[in-house]
């Protein structure tokens, strides 16, 4: 098992009053490796355009779990990968009942196999296996769809 730390600080602007429309959405998260990742709100919640936000790093981070259990599961197997692009969407909704949350992402690998490269139906069984196997969409109750 592993465990995974992070520190976020965030400060208020004394120049600006405290209140929803003036208070700054930006923050700092620093990990462990000692990468500092500049944070915001998304803009449709006041936050800074030009800063990543947190629902945008869900789905990255969905995004990126896949990709690297897929590629460990085809290089056990002897499936030669050579680049994988994706681009995937999440969708910030207010459910019926409850909160806003992240319902749901879609996947959009594109892979490119070396000689030999898997036929559709292992292909679509390598995805599963890495959708099952995904430490992320194991943690969230997002419904993840890969495509």
């Amino acid at each position: 098992m592993s465990e995974h730390r992070t520190r976020l600080e965030w400060n208020r602007n004394a120049e600006e009053p405290f209140d929803y429309e003036h208070y700054s959405r930006d923050h700092r998260v620093s990990m462990e490796t000692g990468l500092v990742l500049p944070i915001s709100a998304a803009p449709a919640y006041r936050g800074n355009p030009s800063l990543t936000n947190p629902e945008e790093l869900l789905v990255a981070a969905l995004s990126s779990c896949h990709m690297l259990t897929f590629l460990a599961i085809a290089a056990r197997k002897g499936i030669v990968v050579e680049r994988y692009e994706d681009e995937a969407v999440g969708h910030l909704e207010r459910p019926s009942e409850g909160p806003m949350q992240v319902t749901r992402c879609t996947l959009r690998p594109r892979i490119t196999f070396g000689a030999n490269g898997p036929d559709a139906a292992t292909l679509a069984s390598l995805h599963e296996q890495a959708h099952r196997g995904c430490f992320i969409a194991n943690s969230v109750k997002t419904i993840v769809t890969i495509e």
